[in-house]
């Protein structure tokens, strides 16, 4: 399976449970993941552990065996990802910080970001977009 456009992990993990036809209850059975957990996944609460996604594509039969893991997401992660998309994957896997707290550094961190990138555009006399992208102009 390879994905087409880049999508979170809380994305990704909805559609394969629509395109099962599986409830997340089914699913913790399954991979032996606490259903609670599969919920704050897929809200986008949190990230999970290569562990924790293993045993999740273990009970969506994506893969046979833990040692499939690794490899399988791996190729999931062979696309394009914004930069802004790895930061907020890294806040909110960390446990110490509150959605306010990731809120607000994102917004700090974007901030920043859109600074920078338009001074380097008026540089070298291209626009580019707050997703990071460059038109030329």
């Amino acid at each position: 399976m390879t994905l087409q456009t880049p999508r979170s992990f809380n994305a990704w993990l909805r559609s394969q449970l629509k395109e099962k036809k599986m409830s997340q209850r089914q699913l913790a059975l399954q991979s032996g993941v606490d259903h609670s957990t599969i919920s704050r996944l897929i809200k986008g609460d949190r990230m999970p552990s290569l562990g924790t996604a293993t045993k999740l594509a273990r009970g969506l039969r994506e893969i046979r065996d833990d040692a499939e893991g690794p490899a399988y997401f791996a190729s999931l992660n062979n696309r394009h990802v914004l930069p802004t998309t790895r930061v907020e994957y890294a806040l909110r896997g960390d446990d110490s910080l509150t959605e306010a707290d990731v809120r607000e550094l994102m917004q700090a961190y974007i901030t920043l970001r859109l600074r920078r990138l338009r001074g380097s555009s008026a540089t070298n006399g291209s626009h580019s977009g707050p997703n990071g992208y460059t038109n030329g102009g």
